[in-house]
């Protein structure tokens, strides 16, 4: 039986159980630079399976994978003054190289808007060349001060998508097809993470943008994380860099843009919104491995069973690692497995062998049973999928439980200090509300509506306010 893992139970200090998932899961680790990270195997895993999960969806809305340039001139970023005053704080600038200083500092991305766009100038010249849909997987650096991994590093990866249209309304199509149909497809389908879908208030607007649509979720502790972000930029870029097309009628018009996000920060929300006190608990849909089979004993038999049970699981479907590294203690081993949160095991011995079962373990929703060989490849399938919707249950119903109807602005910072979300009208907060909840660390996460859709902007009747504090 897998003894529980030394890990600090989160009811006692959850920011210091993260850090203890994230070490003894072998995720990740602090780099030699302040805000760095390393991201271990098992860790770039879950990242790699998100890239792919994401990529697939974002190909479908036609856009096509491009790579930038890391370096970005520092004049770029003066074009858009909005766009530049956001991001100075955060910014990396490179005044030497080679030994000698740079005729011009380099800034280090923080985002790609500018270096995109200097291309977009060159590339769109009529409306034959619009839509034009571009993505890039790529690391950004933004100075954090208070850095914490996978959530807050001064170096992380992401997608960052950069569209050009012809109008207005097409390009706000496209942004709200990629709030909907990219990222909270993916984030409700295969991180199993209830997210609340909305739009920024103006002052939590992206640097630059006319309008920002975001995905919230709720962590176990009852922040909240901004999970995705997709951005209507409007003209802004497009009159900075003089990006113009000639229209159908024949006159030169600036294009309209956006562009839309998603980093490895979502790691940290996997982590936080399905671990447990045994470690982490992974999505099947997301797992790169659903299920281990487990040799107990180094057993003639026994190996040729893990093995065999392997190749028939691989055969119907199921991602499936097999552990028969039977000269480190079986015990260790499926502690490490605990901890690794992969949805399945399966523990096989000589008794099992001779009985023609295997004790399957279910992480999840924990508990385990044995069950005949034979039956493995065509079970588990459907077991995988009660467990991916059994996720998505918990983390709807945590949100739900903890989220306040209120009335006031003193009523939402009460509710959010005490460990949850609350909801009231957003004409109740605005800006100087804002300002109030600032003094108790406490934001509007996002605007939604009395039915959980997307408004057009914060100016739209009936908007509502969710309300909370935030990593």
């Amino acid at each position: 039986m897998a003894k529980a893992p030394v890990l600090t139970p989160q009811a006692d200090d959850f920011p210091r159980w993260y850090q203890d998932v994230i070490s003894k899961a072998e995720l990740a680790e602090n780099g030699p630079v302040r805000g760095t990270m390393v991201i271990r195997p098992y860790g770039y895993g879950l990242w790699e399976r998100m890239q792919a999960e994401l990529d697939a969806r974002i190909k479908a809305s036609g856009a096509r994978n491009a790579y930038f340039p890391l370096f970005i001139p520092q004049s770029y970023m003066t074009k858009e003054a909005e766009h530049v005053e956001g991001f100075a704080p955060e910014l990396a600038v490179v005044t030497h190289g080679g030994g000698k200083q740079l005729e011009e500092p380099a800034v280090v991305r923080p985002t790609s808007e500018m270096i995109i766009n200097a291309s977009f100038a060159r590339w769109v010249q009529s409306y034959r060349d619009l839509p034009l849909l571009i993505n890039q997987w790529a690391n950004v650096v933004r100075w954090e001060m208070r850095p914490r991994v996978f959530l807050r590093t001064t170096e992380f990866l992401w997608q960052e998508g950069h569209t050009a249209h012809a109008t207005y309304e097409e390009a706000r199509d496209y942004a709200a097809h990629i709030h909907r149909e990219v990222y909270a497809d993916f984030m409700l389908n295969v991180l199993a993470i209830d997210v609340v879908p909305g739009v920024k208030s103006p002052s939590e607007r992206f640097a630059g943008a006319i309008n920002t649509r975001t995905l919230e979720g709720m962590m176990t502790d009852g922040k909240a994380l901004q999970m995705g972000t997709s951005h209507e930029l409007g003209q802004n870029f497009a009159r900075a860099f003089d990006t113009r097309f000639l229209s159908r009628e024949g006159s030169r018009d600036l294009v309209w843009q956006t562009s839309w996000g998603a980093s490895t920060r979502m790691v940290g929300g996997l982590i936080m919104s399905h671990g447990d006190d045994n470690g982490l608990r992974v999505p099947p849909r997301l797992a790169a491995v659903q299920a281990v089979v487990l040799a107990i004993k180094d057993d003639p038999e026994v190996l040729e069973t893990v093995r065999r049970i392997g190749a028939a699981l691989t055969d119907a479907g199921v991602r499936v690692e097999v552990d028969d590294r039977t000269d480190t203690p079986f015990g260790r081993r499926a502690v490490d497995w605990e901890l690794k949160g992969v949805p399945a095991r399966i523990e096989v011995g000589p008794r099992d062998v001779a009985a023609g079962t295997a004790m399957l373990v279910r992480r999840i929703p924990g508990g385990k049973e044995p069950v005949a060989i034979d039956a493995l490849p065509s079970l588990l399938p459907g077991l995988l999928e009660e467990d991916q919707a059994l996720l998505l249950r918990q983390s709807r119903e945590r949100r739900e439980a903890r989220t306040s109807d209120v009335r006031t602005v003193e009523e939402a910072a009460e509710a959010a200090k005490a460990g949850g979300w609350a909801r009231l009208p957003w004409s109740e907060v605005g800006a100087e509300g804002e300002k109030r909840l600032a003094q108790d660390a406490v934001t509007v996460r996002c605007l939604t509506t009395e039915d959980g859709s997307v408004p057009e902007d914060a100016e739209a009747p009936g908007t509502v306010a969710v309300v909370g504090r935030s990593y």
